[in-house]
């Protein structure tokens, strides 16, 4: 009876194995916990300090996003606040779409040369180069395109040489990088056996990368394209040192201009928390957390169309 007794308790009793995987769970639902606890937090605050704009000083939301003007601290012949966006959202979209624009087709030239037409010496080479830029520090970016680019623009274009075409020009390479390993996964990613199948039917290499290959990858593509948007709409020093950080329409893309990252860097230090000054800026803030997550829906939307086909 007693043995018996010793048996059902040596069976109920956890293993070794069974209490590391209660630990192992309990260590992965509390990190999982604390990630979204940050994440909730992180909007819950930026949004209570954004909205103040609009429920504590009355500023109406249509004049902060269509307004022109930005000067928190003067009223207009209204009795309003200058505290209109719209430049600096222009600058954002501008900058970020144009960067895109110029760093796709060299994006996809570079994953199209390493990983389909010389897929040994050509990664041998372009891989390193392509890490390299990713671990150069976005003021060394910002100090190249102040010392080179600025003057460039100057002399060909005339004016300043700050404005949205530097700025463009700096985070074509800053986020070409990005664009260029994510567009390889993505070609990586295509099965071999659709080019094979393409070849065997008489079509040429390049018919085979363009006709195949590039439109199977078309998701992955378009979402290596949104992650480098991403990052350049949100990149701030190295704007910052080349847009000459003027709250004013871009009339041209070699006026002076500015971003929604540009103007929070440079005006944040210097406001009193809880005054309206601090709470526009605040507001800036959650336009840019609010593009992010417009951002990485697009991405999610972009990865379960791909899954459907």
């Amino acid at each position: 009876m007693k043995s018996t007794q010793q048996l059902e308790q040596q069976l109920k009793r956890h293993s070794k194995a069974a209490k590391l995987e209660i630990w192992g769970k309990v260590v992965s639902f509390s990190a999982l916990i604390l990630i979204v606890a940050v994440v909730v937090g992180i909007i819950g605050f930026v949004a209570s300090k954004g909205l103040a704009t609009f429920f504590t000083n009355h500023v109406s939301l249509w004049d902060f996003l269509s307004g022109k003007s930005w000067n928190p601290g003067v009223t207009d012949a209204n009795g309003k606040p200058e505290v209109g966006a719209l430049p600096m959202i222009m600058g954002s979209f501008l900058i970020t779409v144009l960067s895109a624009i110029v760093a796709t087709p060299f994006a996809i030239g570079t994953a199209v040369f390493m990983n389909e037409i010389s897929p040994n010496k050509g990664a041998k080479i372009l891989q390193p180069v392509t890490e390299l830029l990713v671990g150069i520090p976005s003021v060394v970016y910002g100090f190249i395109g102040l010392s080179v680019v600025v003057p460039a623009t100057r002399a060909i274009f005339g004016g300043s040489g700050f404005g949205i075409l530097s700025g463009t020009c700096v985070l074509f390479v800053m986020i070409l990088p990005t664009v260029t390993s994510m567009s390889v996964d993505a070609l990586r990613a295509v099965p071999r056996y659709y080019r094979e199948a393409s070849l065997a039917l008489g079509a040429t290499q390049w018919q085979t990368i363009y006709k195949v290959v590039l439109r199977a990858a078309t998701p992955g593509l378009m979402t290596a394209v949104v992650f480098g948007m991403a990052r350049a709409f949100g990149e701030a020093l190295a704007v910052q040192m080349v847009i000459g950080n003027a709250a004013l329409m871009p009339g041209s893309l070699v006026d002076p201009s500015s971003t929604l990252t540009s103007v929070l860097t440079t005006g944040i230090g210097n406001t009193v928390m809880g005054s309206l000054q601090n709470n526009a800026l605040w507001s800036l803030a959650l336009v840019l957390l609010l593009m992010s997550l417009v951002f990485n829906l697009i991405v999610r939307l972009i990865g379960r169309k791909g899954r459907l086909q």
